[in-house]
């Protein structure tokens, strides 16, 4: 199955050559061949072997009501809600806790027949670059296991890299969704802020987060993000904007102008290799009839800083409910209220959570707000407004999606800001709220790989996959 598309499944179906349960057996059997690579947190084992049964039978009873994800096995990042499945966010603070609803996003897979093999390791409450900072170790990049696969989506990113699922879900805060793909030598694509309703996703930053997607296949993560975008009365922040259709209107012959920000692929610190593979990429797109224009940005220096200083501050906010209270990690031996809280937090956090907790208690405290976390929502304004400017130039903005391969399984540990500063690229879609995606650039001299990012303006998403599916079609 690995690497087909969707529509390629549906006809085998259709044709009898194979069935759902030969698909899902399929993809069990490829877990279990690489446990070593710790991907998964659960495997629905016997409910995927049992989903698959009923939905052969319905196929076979009747086939007019099949959904549009029939035939599609999919897995999520342990931050998404599915009910009475546990949910721990990679974290000892949620240890044994089973969630009592499923997200929206969820709850529209299940409604088209999608199947759910499992849920994915990452960074503890999606809390890091690498995939290092979870309660249950590091996933391993499949492409060389001594290496991360990015995060904090890494195991969501290696479940798709190596053959587990056709498509997994994942949520990206700034940039956990591509730049583990772009890692894993996959897509990678965060939507508009406010696509897809963020009910039941375990926030980290709550005007940061979105759920993203990872695949192979442009048209069915096209088809999929159709699928679980829209409304929803659980989300007063999701758009109220009629869905398109993503799939059905992928245009690889529509023309566009896509700027190149020259200040990101000139940055002091991107690698030599990345660079010439871009640019590569850009020349294809060229060549195939799309005017490249040169841009300039001038907050890049701002970027970091301020995505850091707000998502920090959100962050302290939407941790404090973890108190050992209601639910989750609960202090033994407590003497009182105070005691309580804190031997249950200092207990259920790692050290990357309390790191960005305390960071974040400090910009609000008294004193200090508005010195950053005022200063930092100025300057989200202004990087807004610049890039706002700059579409109304271009259709697409081209920029790398990391400006380096992946680093070693601990190597970057002792140096939280070099992993922070990591981050460069990828954040400014999450602070504009912009849809943003990360398509491979294959392989370099070190086997290792990386990918080039494109971001369109708002609820524009039909010009990424215009151009992913043009730059697939290519290869």
């Amino acid at each position: 199955m690995e690497n087909q598309s969707l529509k390629e499944i549906q006809l085998q179906l259709s044709r009898g050559k194979i069935s759902v349960l030969e698909i899902v057996a399929n993809y069990l059997k490829k877990i279990e061949s690489t446990k070593d690579l710790n991907i998964y947190v659960n495997v629905f084992k016997d409910e995927a072997i049992e989903k698959a049964k009923a939905l052969d039978q319905k196929y076979k009873d009747t086939p007019e009501q099949m959904g549009r994800l029939f035939g599609m096995v999919i897995s999520i990042k342990d931050v998404i809600c599915y009910k009475d499945h546990p949910v721990t966010a990679a974290s000892k603070m949620l240890s044994g806790f089973e969630s009592m609803y499923s997200s929206t996003a969820v709850e529209r897979l299940l409604k088209e027949d999608a199947i759910i093999i499992g849920t994915t390791n990452c960074d503890e409450f999606a809390m890091g670059s690498s995939n290092e900072h979870s309660y249950y170790g590091p996933t391993k990049n499949a492409d060389a296991p001594e290496y991360i696969p990015g995060g904090s989506s890494g195991g969501a990113a290696v479940s798709v890299q190596a053959g587990t699922c056709s498509i997994a879900l994942g949520s990206d805060t700034g940039g956990s969704v591509r730049q583990p793909a772009s890692f894993c030598n996959v897509i990678g694509m965060k939507p508009t802020y406010g696509r897809i309703s963020r009910h039941g996703l375990i926030a980290y930053a709550s005007s940061f987060d979105q759920i993203g997607l990872i695949g192979t296949v442009t048209e069915d993560m096209a088809l999929v993000l159709e699928v679980i975008s829209g409304s929803d009365e659980y989300d007063s922040t999701v758009s109220r904007n009629p869905v398109p259709g993503f799939y059905q209107n992928i245009d690889i012959d529509q023309k566009m102008k896509v700027g190149v920000l020259n200040s990101f692929f000139e940055h002091s610190r991107m690698n030599a290799e990345i660079k010439i593979k871009s640019k590569a990429v850009l020349e294809s797109l060229q060549e195939a009839g799309h005017e490249l224009v040169p841009l300039d940005f001038k907050s890049i220096d701002y970027l970091v800083p301020c995505y850091y200083v707000l998502t920090t501050a959100e962050a302290s906010s939407n941790l404090s409910r973890y108190d050992g209270v209601k639910y989750g990690h609960r202090a033994q031996n407590i003497t009182d209220l105070e005691s309580l809280y804190k031997r249950s937090r200092t207990e259920g956090f790692g050290m990357e959570v309390k790191r960005r907790i305390m960071l974040g208690t400090f910009v609000l405290s008294s004193g200090y707000y508005d010195a950053y976390f005022e200063k930092a929502q100025k300057i989200r304004k202004i990087v807004k407004d610049e890039i706002d400017g700059l579409f109304s130039k271009v259709d697409v903005i081209a920029l790398p999606t990391s400006m380096d391969y992946p680093w070693r399984i601990g190597d970057e540990n002792q140096d939280p800001v070099s992993v922070y500063l990591s981050d460069v690229f990828t954040v400014i879609a999450n602070l504009c709220g912009i849809p943003a995606l990360s398509y491979p650039l294959g392989y370099g001299s070190e086997n290792m790989s990386s990918g080039i990012q494109l971001m369109s303006n708002s609820f524009e998403e039909h010009h990424l996959f215009n151009l992913s599916a043009l730059l697939q079609n290519m290869a």
